[in-house]
């Protein structure tokens, strides 16, 4: 049902699996073990923390999976083409979380701190919403931020303007973080909203 790779003109996804990632590459990543990144700031505004044992990265993996076999959601690892500052290296992870029931799929991605800055968010963003509507005819694309987040606002604003979408809103107490919740921004794409920004 889903592609297991996907190019575009800078970037390659492929499904994040353990068959296509080094899991003790991907926990160094995702643990800032090889003190190369700064994890924290990575995952600042992320319900999620940096990983703290190498099974921590295993079952996120596996709960990837799970959720491509189960055709609940899809996630990518996110690697630079050839011609680019890193080509190859693993940059992150971006995926699609889809109810089928609502025919919505929500977009979510994180990228290492080096490949900030590129436009790589809007580049998957596309590809993804690509997917949602011509492969899978989905009806909406949303995506959310949290609310303090101003990279992700300005790259989200921009993808989804692109696309013909829009900011629906402010979630309140919406997005489990820390010890609590926190606000974030809500937008969608409709399928018809796509197709006239597109053509």
């Amino acid at each position: 049902m889903f592609p297991e790779r996907i190019e575009t003109d800078r970037l390659v996804l492929e499904r994040l699996s353990h068959e296509n990632l080094d899991l003790f590459e991907f926990y160094e990543i995702c643990s800032d073990a090889d003190g190369e990144e700064a994890m924290a700031e990575v995952t600042e505004y992320m319900p999620w923390d940096p990983h703290e044992t190498v099974g921590e990265s295993r079952e996120f993996v596996d709960r990837c999976e799970k959720q491509w076999d189960e055709g609940e959601a899809v996630t990518y690892a996110i690697r630079p083409r050839e011609g680019e500052d890193g080509a190859g290296a693993f940059a992150g992870a971006g995926g699609l979380t889809i109810d089928w029931d609502r025919r919505t799929g929500t977009l979510g991605t994180w990228l290492r701190k080096r490949f900030w800055g590129r436009g790589y968010s809007g580049e998957r963003a596309a590809a993804l919403i690509e997917l949602a509507f011509d492969r899978l005819d989905l009806e909406v694309v949303a995506v959310t931020h949290h609310a303090d987040n101003a990279k992700s606002r300005h790259a989200v604003e921009n993808y989804v303007e692109a696309h013909g979408g829009r900011r629906e809103g402010l979630l309140r107490n919406w997005l489990p973080y820390d010890e609590g919740v926190a606000d974030e921004y809500r937008y969608t794409i409709t399928q018809d909203e796509y197709l006239n920004a597109t053509g």
